[in-house]
């Protein structure tokens, strides 16, 4: 038996109360993150999506309407599928869900990029987590244009769409972020020869570090990763880009979203 003097002891509550918290999303295998409980306070948003107005880096000028992501944000759902359909991309509707203006999911790889999940194929066909709204398919549709520079032909993430409970949002509104299935949390990029990007393992950042706008780091994973963000948010293909840099929750993925009807643009 080991008696710790109480100066150790001291230090040893200290270390565990300054341990970070378990993993929100545990790598590899990117698995599907648990529903909202069933609990959740009325109006409340899952804490690695909320972005605070003091923490809000503008990148666009708020007048620049023609930024896609402002452009698709304003787009009503016959609009949006019209858009969709001339770009050719591969989708079916999917029935009506909670809070998401025009559901979707994707039947093919989009412009030769694949967005899923690491769940079987099988189940994939009926995750919600695959469920896309229409006006992010718009924005991925672009971003696959990026990521073929970088020869990315897989974006393994771990959900587009996540089911709010009925308290988080009233019946017949539309949700924001991942409620609204406007938001992919991507996790890894795999290229055409079957090489891997894992955000977690090679993005190399830290927390409130700036991930654009200054020297990339040496590594050439971590550049690369820092490439296909940073050009995802200097195209204003998304209104929110958030990486490690942002938290703990984000050590292991980018939150890339669409909000409607703003004229922000946000990148940490």
């Amino acid at each position: 038996m080991v008696l710790l003097r109480p100066r150790s002891l001291f230090a040893a509550v200290a270390f565990f109360l300054a341990t970070p918290p378990p993993p929100a999303h545990s790598l590899p295998g990117l698995p599907a993150p648990a529903t909202a409980p069933a609990d959740e306070p009325a109006g409340a948003l899952d804490t690695d999506d909320v972005a605070a107005p003091s923490e809000e880096i503008p990148t666009a000028n708020p007048a620049d309407a023609n930024a896609p992501a402002r452009r698709y944000g304003a787009m009503d759902a016959p609009t949006c599928e019209r858009e969709l359909r001339g770009r050719g991309v591969h989708f079916e509707k999917a029935p009506e869900q909670r809070g998401v203006l025009l559901p979707v999911r994707l039947t093919a790889p989009v412009h030769g990029v694949t967005y899923r999940t690491a769940l079987g194929e099988r189940a994939r066909k009926t995750s919600p987590y695959e469920i896309t709204d229409c006006r992010l398919a718009l924005a991925l549709d672009d971003f696959a244009k990026i990521l073929a520079v970088h020869d990315i032909v897989e974006v393994i993430h771990y959900s587009m769409y996540r089911p709010p409970s009925p308290r988080s949002l009233a019946p017949g509104a539309l949700g924001t972020r991942h409620s609204g299935a406007l938001a992919i949390d991507a996790g890894a990029f795999i290229k055409k020869d079957g090489s891997k990007i894992d955000v977690e393992k090679d993005f190399h950042g830290g927390i409130g570090q700036r991930a654009c706008g200054v020297t990339p780091p040496t590594d050439p994973r971590a550049k690369e990763l820092r490439e296909i963000v940073c050009g995802a948010a200097s195209a204003h293909l998304f209104n929110v880009a958030l990486t490690p840099d942002y938290n703990w929750q984000h050590r292991n993925h980018f939150h890339l979203e669409v909000t409607p009807k703003v004229s922000w643009f946000i990148i940490h």
